[in-house]
């Protein structure tokens, strides 16, 4: 991946560069250890991912980001922050949940603020989709969690609808105080705005 040699060496070995692009992704390789694996879906700059980590240091946490520079940003976070639980990957996320990820391997997904694409001729380019959370549910492990968080009412009623239009997950009402994003620090809190938020847990195999 270009720009790698930018990062010190422990940084740059926080990224994880999959020899192909085809083949399903082996989680004990990548944290060179076997544990529950959780997936942060367009990681940012690792705030989240990097807090998440540090918490559960049981867990593996793999963070999907496609922007070389936030690539980076998240490789220095963790080298920093000495979180030996915690990997990127460079990539879009919705090629890798579709393609890589092997079946019920995954114990959970956070989706958060996703790109709202709020203009109506942009909305086929928004992530959560019928399709999404089919790969989605594939890819996790029995009653696995799918956590969902959006500022914008508009995306997240067509959440809803995609989620009520299927009945391979369950709304869980648990209680679960997951540390914020930068994101929702900077923008979200600071405007006063609402955060629409979804656990889903798998409930059922598809048809």
């Amino acid at each position: 991946m270009g720009g790698r040699a930018k990062l010190n060496t422990n940084e740059a070995a926080v990224e994880y560069v999959p020899k192909s692009l085809t083949s399903a992704l082996e989680f004990d390789r990548i944290f060179s250890r076997f544990g529950p694996v959780e997936i942060d879906l367009g990681c940012g700059d690792g705030t989240f991912l990097s807090a998440m980590a540090r918490e559960n240091p049981e867990h593996n946490f793999l963070g999907i980001e496609r922007l070389l520079g936030r690539v980076r940003g998240v490789c220095r976070k963790v080298a920093r922050l000495d979180l030996k639980n915690a990997r990127v990957l460079r990539m879009e996320s919705s090629y890798a949940v579709t393609n890589l990820l092997p079946a019920r391997s995954v114990t959970a997904f956070h989706l958060l603020f996703p790109d709202p694409w709020p203009k109506r001729r942009h909305h086929h380019r928004r992530a959560f989709t019928h399709e999404f959370l089919f790969s989605i549910h594939r890819a996790l492990s029995a009653g696995g969690l799918f956590h969902v968080a959006t500022d914008h009412a508009d995306y997240f009623s067509q959440i809803e609808r995609v989620i009520a239009a299927t009945d391979i997950f369950a709304i869980s009402r648990e209680q679960n105080d997951f540390p914020s994003t930068s994101f929702e620090q900077k923008y979200v809190a600071a405007r006063g705005l609402p955060v629409h938020r979804l656990l889903l847990r798998k409930v059922s195999p598809l048809k």
